[in-house]
């Protein structure tokens, strides 16, 4: 078992994956430090991050650990970090809201704004592609299915960013505390006019026994809806076309064939997903993974992006094939947390790289963009920015 600091590992961020290969050669699981916490759990092969992500021994309630329930926030109170009977009843009032019919009725309008927000960028011919279409495609999608009008895109954006990719020094609590505000105000604007949206549907919503969401579960439901609705797209539109302009076969091949672009999401999704590792899991008891023994009340953190790469399950996992065979990746994760928006994120990129390579033709990276920005952390995986020109 070998542990790994990230403060001694600058170059960790930019591309995590030799790392991650060097730990799975030496077992599925070890330990982690960062500037947050001295000893953090971290599953690196794909069975083991399997096997926990559908393991009911690891929780995901901050507020029922013994040294970490002081951690716990409003925005915490949702289905992404409660268990069960918790997390099955909020799935459950929400999954009724968050149909495929009403995915699939999006549709036209994810097309739409596609279109039009590629009107506006194709004409300067360079663009920096996460702000032309990555953000605000799916800003503008979750903002019209929740029914949140008039929102300070650019301000929001820089707040959710904090909350989930905070930079070294920022203080995270500040951020949470914002957002947790905004909700809180956003709710109360939607009870006094509700509408025919995702959020008012929540606020209006009742189980058979007549059991609604309580007001830091509208928060919590809110947040979650609205902050991972957004960011794990913009990552996984921005995250896919890098990956095309850094394999020109393989861009080239999607070009000739458009009918493999589902395909090639997937393999977007399994070879430099949108999210690096799950949110926190906390051992309710002593649980032994492969080899190793983690002791009760232990953070573990799973690395969905180890996983896509452990070539005891893909075949020659460091490349990048979009007419790779699926092999069930954990990008939307696993087991009873697995991402309710999984069909919308992916409806969302197949149609804007569909229409990206459809209206910019000669689309490659633009020299003069400089060094790529990552996202700091280990929560989310993807860039601030990806110049290109076409």
């Amino acid at each position: 078992m070998a542990v790994l600091d990230l403060r001694d590992l600058p170059d960790f961020t930019a591309n995590p994956y030799p790392y991650y290969a060097k730990l799975r050669a030496e077992g599925p699981v070890h330990v982690l430090r960062t500037e947050q916490m001295e000893r953090v759990w971290l599953v690196v092969g794909y069975e083991e991050a399997r096997a926990v992500l559908a393991d009911q021994r690891f929780g995901k309630d901050w507020r029922t650990t013994g040294r970490w329930a002081g951690e716990a926030k409003p925005i915490n109170a949702n289905m992404l970090e409660l268990d069960a009977p918790h997390h099955t009843r909020l799935r459950r009032l929400v999954v009724r809201e968050f149909t495929a019919r009403r995915i699939e009725a999006l549709r036209p309008r994810v097309a739409e704004i596609t279109a039009e927000l590629l009107d506006a960028m194709v004409p300067a011919g360079s663009a920096d592609l996460v702000d032309a279409l990555a953000f605000p495609l799916p800003m503008t999608v979750i903002c019209e299915l929740l029914g949140v009008p008039d929102i300070d895109r650019e301000a929001f954006r820089a707040l959710s960013g904090a909350v989930v990719s905070p930079t070294p020094g920022q203080r995270e609590g500040d951020a949470v505390g914002a957002m947790g505000a905004y909700l809180v105000q956003l709710i109360e604007d939607k009870r006094r006019s509700p509408g025919d949206d995702l959020l008012s549907a929540l606020i209006r919503s009742r189980d058979e026994g007549g059991d609604g969401l309580s007001a830091d579960e509208l928060v919590g439901m809110a947040f979650l809806l609205l902050v991972a609705g957004h960011e794990t797209t913009v990552n996984l539109i921005s995250n896919g076309v890098r990956a095309l302009l850094d394999h020109p076969a393989q861009l080239a091949a999607l070009r000739a064939d458009p009918g493999l672009l589902d395909g090639a999401v997937e393999e977007m999704l399994r070879y430099d997903g949108p999210v690096e590792t799950a949110t926190f899991r906390f051992t309710r008891e002593e649980v032994r993974v492969g080899p190793t023994v983690i002791p009760h009340d232990e953070p573990v953190l799973v690395a969905l992006a180890s996983g896509g790469r452990d070539p005891e399950r893909f075949e020659d996992p460091d490349t990048f094939d979009i007419r790779r065979t699926p092999q069930s990746h954990l990008a939307f994760g696993h087991g009873v947390h697995f991402c309710l928006g999984a069909p919308l994120a992916r409806m969302e990129a197949r149609i804007a790289i569909g229409a990206l390579l459809e209206r910019c033709p000669d689309l490659a990276r633009d020299p003069a963009g400089g060094e790529p920005d990552w996202l700091p952390g280990l929560l989310m995986r993807g860039v601030r920015r990806l110049p290109v020109r076409w």
